[in-house]
């Protein structure tokens, strides 16, 4: 097998894992709002269970909705769980970013990882941390941590590579983070033995409530969660 084979061999896996992930939240859009479709069909009277009265009202569903939901909410599942355009939802997820964020409180409504989520404001965050350090917890070791960073700022990355940087092995660490879903296997490297390369989920996304990589920690921040 060609180097060239290989590699695009490597790149067809790749694009196979994302259109497979993004089919998969395609069909779960759909089947949150078939659910809620059979839901209305069996109550009968859909027009007084569901249907949004006013735009305060409406302001008020899409709250408790990004508030109970354990991941970030997308304007297009909001629009498929309401029934409307998914225009109005965006307005009104506005509308309430223009609130929540426009006012010195606790908390902000923030876009994480493709959805929108309540969030502490970041200059309380040393409060927060104080707070969840005082409560027993499953944290990461310092070598979890370390490992996460390395991968987090050197991605996509391989275990000599790691191992370069830290100068110790890291398997175990790694394998508690892929274990944990923070990173991700992102393919083979095209060198000698193939290594496997790493990078961070959209777990790590979550975890850390990030939009994205451009709003990484820094190093210190890595450490703080460790307790030490």
């Amino acid at each position: 097998m060609t180097e060239e084979t290989a590699q695009a061999k490597a790149e067809e896996a790749l694009d196979e894992a994302a259109l497979n992930e993004e089919a998969s939240r395609e069909l779960a859009e759909l089947v949150a709002a078939e659910s809620v479709a059979a839901e209305t069909e069996d109550s009968g009277d859909d027009s007084v269970v569901y249907a949004v009265q006013s735009s305060a009202e409406r302001l008020g569903v899409v709250e408790a909705l990004i508030f109970v939901s354990e991941e970030p909410l997308s304007a297009k599942t909001i629009a498929a769980v309401l029934r409307e355009d998914r225009g109005v939802i965006e307005e009104a997820i506005g509308e309430l970013v223009k609130e929540f964020n426009g006012r010195n409180a606790g908390l902000q409504l923030r876009e994480v990882a493709g959805g929108w989520q309540f969030a502490t404001r970041a200059e309380y965050h040393e409060h927060v941390r104080a707070f969840l350090k005082s409560r027993p917890s499953a944290k990461l070791s310092i070598a979890s941590l370390e490992t996460l960073a390395v991968i987090a700022y050197k991605q996509p990355v391989t275990v000599p590579e790691i191992l370069e940087i830290r100068g110790v092995q890291s398997p175990s660490s790694i394998k508690t983070l892929l274990d944990k879903k923070l990173i991700v296997a992102k393919g083979r490297k095209e060198t000698v033995g193939r290594p496997m390369m790493y990078g961070t989920s959209k777990e790590f996304l979550l975890q850390f409530g990030m939009k994205d990589l451009t709003e990484l920690p820094s190093v210190e921040d890595f450490q703080d969660l460790s307790g030490g």
